[in-house]
């Protein structure tokens, strides 16, 4: 026997502890516990090869799952054996097994509204915090700590904005900065009209940005079309629809978008 296979040969000879499967059992129930602190606690390059290596088993076990799904899809029974023919009137009779994966139509719905919400910027340049924000070192307990910033970019507020106490406002957005309309366009009218803003929807960089109203370049904005006479399928007249800002306003000097039809 090989000088390394010494356990396996103990194994053979002596048989293994009387409690050995109740120690395995408890190992692996212990095993997620282990794994959640590791994940928690490992720091720098230990971190990196854990979440990969976490990952490529997630990957693995959506594809086992998927493959499970895949076994139970709905279609037609087999062919029967030739040596005992179906009826006639049977033929035309296809009894479907029972699925538990999606059946086709409603995997096409799902395909037709994630199109329907495609943007046209799927993806943007991140803005940090340090290009977004400029610290305020004026007056006397400010200077101290510094704890105030004023947003550097453009940004949308609402009509019914209320500013915060001095004392208290920790986000001063400079009013030279705000905008309140939007040039856009409609790409199946080819038309391009300047309508209001309603609000800022999504700002891809940070939620942060998404509450103080910044407008980058790729965020998703709600803008007022009632002008262009868009109606629904029911005959009322489209109010608000969602627009995803394609130029940087900051240096443009104006809201370009384009409508997500």
């Amino acid at each position: 026997m090989p000088q390394n296979e010494y356990i396996e040969r103990a194994i053979k000879q002596h048989g293994r502890r009387l409690d050995h499967e109740e120690r395995t059992r408890k190992k692996a129930a212990r095993e997620g516990h282990k794994q959640s602190e590791n994940a928690q606690n490992l720091r720098g390059l230990r971190a990196k090869l854990f979440a990969e290596k976490r990952r490529k088993e997630k990957i693995q076990l959506k594809k086992a799952i998927k493959q499970h799904e895949e076994r139970n899809v709905k279609g037609a029974p087999k062919e029967q054996d030739p040596g005992n023919p179906i009826p006639a009137y049977l033929l035309d009779r296809a009894n479907p097994t029972t699925a538990k994966a999606l059946s086709s139509q409603i995997k096409n719905k799902r395909a037709e509204k994630a199109a329907r919400f495609s943007v046209p910027l799927p993806k943007v340049k991140g803005i940090s915090e340090e290009e977004m924000f400029r610290v305020v070192k004026t007056g006397k307990k400010t200077h101290q700590k510094g704890w105030k910033r004023v947003v550097t970019k453009p940004t949308f507020v609402g009509p019914d904005f209320t500013r915060r106490p001095v004392k208290y406002e920790r986000f001063i957005r400079p009013m030279g900065l705000r905008y309140k309309k939007a040039n856009v366009t409609h790409k199946e009218l080819n038309v391009t009209v300047q309508v209001p803003i309603l609000g800022v929807k999504k700002n891809p960089s940070n939620p942060l940005y998404t509450q103080l109203g910044v407008l980058t370049r790729g965020t998703v904005i709600e803008v007022n079309v009632s002008e262009l006479g868009l109606v629904t399928a029911g005959g009322k007249i489209q109010w608000g629809r969602y627009a995803q800002v394609t130029n940087n306003p900051e240096n443009d000097g104006t809201v370009n978008a384009v409508l997500l039809v």
